[in-house]
């Protein structure tokens, strides 16, 4: 059995949200889709709702004009969360372009709703897809995070 809120976000974008198949007509039927799969109940339900959240704050995410050369600093829980990997990782995204200000605060409240003590790398690659897939505009920066992901050569930004 799965236990893992993430696993069902990339089972969710690896099985539906790519195009391949059309996913479920109704919650109910892909709540039962997942729990076939193996995952639990509650962790089904974690994952439905981070969904549901990240494409309200999409929506609703105010656009405030920063700074070209502003530093980020974190709070104490981000802190807790993200580690200097996860930190750093973020940071190189932005300078590469993938993440600019507005869709890295959005992907640190994403990650921030994992409830997990800490983030991983390749956690947070996935919450970064998601969270350019919702972004219209962003489509030079979606193909890029996905090839960041599945590409397994190392991967040098320009």
């Amino acid at each position: 059995m799965h236990d893992n809120m993430v696993d069902i976000l990339i089972y969710l974008y690896e099985t539906y949200l790519d195009g391949e198949q059309p996913p479920p007509q109704d919650q109910e039927a892909l709540e039962e889709e997942l729990s076939r799969v193996g995952f639990s109940h509650g962790e089904i339900v974690k994952a439905l709702n981070w969904l549901d959240e990240l494409a309200m704050r999409a929506e609703t995410a105010p656009h405030h004009p920063y700074a070209e050369r502003s530093i980020r600093c974190y709070s104490m829980p981000e802190l807790a969360k993200l580690d200097l990997e996860a930190r750093g990782f973020l940071l190189s995204l932005e300078q590469s372009g993938i993440l600019d200000p507005a869709t890295r605060e959005l992907v640190i409240d994403r990650v921030l709703a994992i409830d997990h003590p800490h983030v991983l790398v390749e956690e947070i690659k996935w919450v970064v897809l998601l969270v350019l897939m919702n972004q219209p505009g962003r489509e030079d920066a979606f193909s890029q995070m996905e090839d960041l992901i599945y590409n397994t050569e190392s991967v040098v930004f320009h």
